[in-house]
């Protein structure tokens, strides 16, 4: 069997994470709230960690979804509300990984369980797994590229950040919220930065690549993938930004 009819479904779920958080993170970076997919992702967390925990991983979507659903409706009010909104999702993300490690510390297999909410390994993806989540982002991006710019105020304030909350519920759970905040942030920020390319086409293309390349490297160098996945993504968005302002220093 060759590696992409063994690995096929995780190549696509990539791909599919690549593309539904280069929508979100385009607007969170010019928006300047970095933070706001990290602390989504580590409070959604939150409910997969007290599923595992207290219910023998019972109930972890709903679980999951009520939390993301939460962080997603305070940092909604907060966005009008608060000073410094910044420092404000960068303290709910402390809350929440702080809460994790309070509540993973009544496990035996707490370290484990954090490592995995940090970065899952999403190389053996199942068939069921993938058309889930293809379905699930399929929706959101209707939602995103059809309704919500037909929105003002704070009914698109609100969509926006709660079609958020419902990509980390499904993201956290396949890929961990590191992973999920690379994703996020970095082929965008690769995308916002280089001029020559639509933003959002080269931030889908740029960061397909590298997902594809770390799954590879990960399962002929037997590395953990989520950590791959981070690392190229991330070194790789790094190095677009370098080149682009040497770039622009010599014009």
């Amino acid at each position: 069997m060759s590696i992409i009819e063994l690995l096929w479904p995780a190549f696509v779920l990539a791909i599919a994470l690549v593309f539904i958080h280069s929508v979100f993170g385009l607007e969170i970076i010019r928006r300047g709230v970095i933070f706001t997919d990290l602390a989504i992702g580590q409070i959604a967390a939150m409910g997969m960690a007290l599923s595992v925990a207290f219910m023998d991983g019972d109930y972890q979507t709903p679980m999951t979804f009520v939390f993301a659903f939460g962080a997603a409706f305070i940092i909604t009010w907060a966005t009008k509300r608060v000073e410094k909104i910044e420092a404000f999702i960068g303290l709910l993300y402390a809350l929440g990984i702080s809460a994790i490690m309070l509540i993973l510390a009544q496990s035996a297999e707490g370290t484990e369980l954090f490592s995995k909410l940090s970065a899952a390994d999403i190389l053996f993806t199942s068939q069921e797994e993938l058309y889930r989540s293809l379905v699930l982002y399929g929706v959101v991006t209707l939602v995103m590229f059809v309704l919500y710019p037909r929105l003002e105020g704070i009914k698109k304030e609100f969509l926006f950040f709660s079609m958020l909350a419902v990509t980390v519920t499904s993201s956290v759970q396949s890929a961990g919220v590191l992973v999920v905040f690379a994703l996020l942030i970095a082929p965008s920020y690769a995308g916002l930065v280089q001029k020559r390319i639509n933003p959002f086409l080269f931030a889908t293309l740029f960061g397909s690549f590298g997902v594809l390349f770390a799954l590879i490297a990960s399962y002929y160098l037997d590395l953990p993938t989520g950590y791959a996945i981070i690392f190229v993504t991330v070194l790789a968005s790094l190095s677009v930004v370098v080149f682009s302002s040497i770039i622009e220093i010599k014009k």
